[in-house]
């Protein structure tokens, strides 16, 4: 999936906005929250301000499907199960979960999502 200079700049702007942090920190690669340390309480300032940048309605679940981390099914001694993954895989097509995947660590998961993960989102809302 093609992000473009715009996109990936909205949404640069967006995450200085919400984050505090300089613009030359919001890399493509940068993890949203051991990079740039976004908490809980940022996301939902970053889904207004992409919502509104881009006239797109974001559900969070569409970037935290919490249930898949909290359902026995999914989740077993800590870790998000082969079934687990591949359900987090049909919902977030957009996220590269290959690093997750090799160690699907349930406490890492908030620690996936990157700065192209993101773009990839808007994106795909976008297309």
């Amino acid at each position: 999936m093609q992000v473009s200079e715009d996109v990936f700049s909205k949404v640069q702007i967006a995450l200085v906005d919400a984050l505090g942090v300089d613009e030359g920190e919001v890399t493509p690669d940068a993890t949203m929250v051991g990079d740039l340390g976004a908490e809980s309480i940022d996301f939902l300032d970053i889904v207004f301000k992409l919502e509104k940048s881009f006239g797109i309605k974001i559900a969070t679940e569409d970037l935290f499907p919490k249930d898949i981390l909290t359902e026995s099914s999914y989740v077993q001694d800590g870790k998000v199960t082969a079934p687990g993954v591949a359900e987090l895989k049909l919902r977030m097509p957009w996220a590269d979960l290959s690093k997750f995947e090799m160690n699907p660590r349930v406490q890492d998961f908030g620690d996936l999502l990157t700065v192209s993960d993101l773009c990839r989102y808007v994106v795909s809302k976008i297309a």
